[in-house]
């Protein structure tokens, strides 16, 4: 009858899970999803809190009082430029705790569980332990490179090693024999652990491969690879709701990743074999593009006074700059002068999937004046002013006019179609990526130097 209950509560839980998905898929009905999946996890921490015994109990609370504590303290502390690398934090805990299960339910099955199973059952149960601890290995060091990459601690170059894709492989392919052995031995902890190695090398190697301007690929990538280490877990503790929320995230994430790249115009498997960034670089370096103009916080605030319309680009700097409260600031002073202000979000604006929508709407901007690339490329043309507000290589045209560059074939927002582009950024040393930008150069744009945030104030105050 208990057991009954728990079940209906998972099931419950799950749905909650599925609407969250849902609200989330929009920006007006964001915070709602937020609220349907506290409320589901709400349900599955209490179900989960129920079915355990006294003992149990006690460990589960203090647990749960540690994270909640960190939870709490990282919630406060953290602020929106800091998200990307915290997500990426957060999926090697999954992948972590992925590992952990796997050994556990390895230890309980050479134990005295094991003698209760054989033949297929056996099969099944060491297949569902290697996997998942393949997986959770492979997420646990792919998201601690990524972590350090978004957070400046490893350089955002992709590494490129001689035969790289070959020592994938390898991993990969031993992986599978050792599997094999495991399975045949019926259950080894050699096996088991040379795999584990294995697999936190090519985790390692498969990140470390990727480049900077990826980055966002990469983490819906590895949110995919925490929902199959849940799933996984889930298999290995025979719990529905581990199985049924792991699967709904992992497959949400490989449909994020797969949006992404086809936003970048790159292909997955070309994103996990390594990211572009290294020959811009190089260029970055050697090769001098032109003389760029420079423009005035008050010359900017006269050509918006001018302007009839105006498009707001953003991309990560606005996000350092802690530059969306101005921008909105700015954004309100326009319409009520009665110019017409929208912004044109690229899918891989930022470091994180959405990045840029979430800043502005902290910033309260109007959901219906923030556009997808797809929905406002066309109109740049008819547009009198473009402030590209932090933006790189989202905004550049290398992308569709040069056919050797590393980001070649990228859909890119065509702002210097405009009649006039103003570019806000510090210096003129490339971006993320490390891929220079010819928009810099042409003959409609101005540049802005200083810090985004301050240089807005500024153009306000002058208005």
């Amino acid at each position: 009858m208990f057991q009954g209950l728990v079940t209906i509560a998972y099931i419950v839980a799950a749905l909650f899970f599925i609407l969250s998905l849902a609200g989330l898929s929009k920006q007006e009905t964001a915070k709602r999803g937020n609220v349907f999946g506290i409320t589901g996890m709400g349900i599955a921490l209490l179900a989960t809190i129920a079915s355990a015994n006294i003992q149990a109990l006690i460990y589960i609370l203090a647990a749960m009082l540690i994270g909640s504590l960190i939870g709490a303290r990282l919630a406060l502390k953290v602020e929106m430029t800091g998200m990307p690398e915290l997500v990426a934090a957060l999926h090697s805990f999954v992948g972590l705790a992925a590992v952990l299960v796997g050994y556990n339910s390895f230890l309980k099955l050479a134990g005295h569980e094991g003698q209760l199973l054989s033949g297929a059952l056996l099969t099944i149960e060491l297949t569902e332990i290697f996997l998942g601890v393949f997986i959770g290995a492979v997420t646990f060091a792919g998201s601690i490179v990524a972590f350090g990459k978004l957070r400046g601690i490893i350089k955002s170059k992709a590494l490129s090693i001689p035969g790289k894709h070959w020592m994938n492989l390898t991993a990969i392919v031993t992986s599978i024999v050792l599997m094999g052995f495991f399975i045949n031995a019926g259950g080894s902890m050699i096996y088991l652990a040379i795999m584990t190695g294995l697999s936190l090398l090519l985790g390692l190697h498969l990140v470390a491969s990727i480049g900077g301007a990826d980055m966002p690929v990469v983490i819906s990538m590895l949110n995919s690879y925490s929902g199959w280490s849940t799933a996984a877990a889930g298999f290995m503790l025979s719990n529905d709701l581990l199985i049924v929320t792991g699967a709904l995230v992992g497959s949400s994430g490989a449909i994020l990743s797969y949006i992404m790249c086809k936003a970048m115009n790159r292909s997955f498997i070309s994103v996990i074999a390594g990211g572009f960034g290294n020959e811009g670089a190089k260029v970055a370096k050697d090769e001098e593009a032109g003389e760029y103009r420079e423009m005035s916080p008050e010359d900017v605030a006269d050509q918006l006074k001018q302007s009839s319309s105006v498009l707001i680009a953003p991309g990560y700097g606005m996000a350092v700059a802690q530059a969306q409260y101005p921008v909105a600031d700015i954004t309100r002073k326009l319409r009520d002068m009665g110019i017409k202000v929208r912004f044109a979000i690229h899918p891989v604006a930022g470091r994180l999937p959405g990045h840029m929508n979430v800043l502005l709407a902290e910033a309260k901007v109007p959901y219906d004046i923030v556009l997808e690339m797809d929905e406002i490329n066309e109109d740049f043309p008819e547009t009198d002013t473009v402030l590209v507000i932090g933006a790189n290589d989202t905004v550049n045209p290398s992308a569709k006019d040069d056919p050797t560059s590393p980001i070649a074939g990228m859909p890119v927002l065509e702002v210097w179609k405009a009649q006039t582009v103003i570019v806000f950024k510090r210096s003129m040393n490339a971006g993320y990526a490390g891929v220079p930008n010819p928009l810099f150069y042409k003959e409609n744009s101005f540049m802005c130097f200083g810090d985004a945030k301050s240089t807005i104030e500024k153009i306000l105050k002058a208005m």
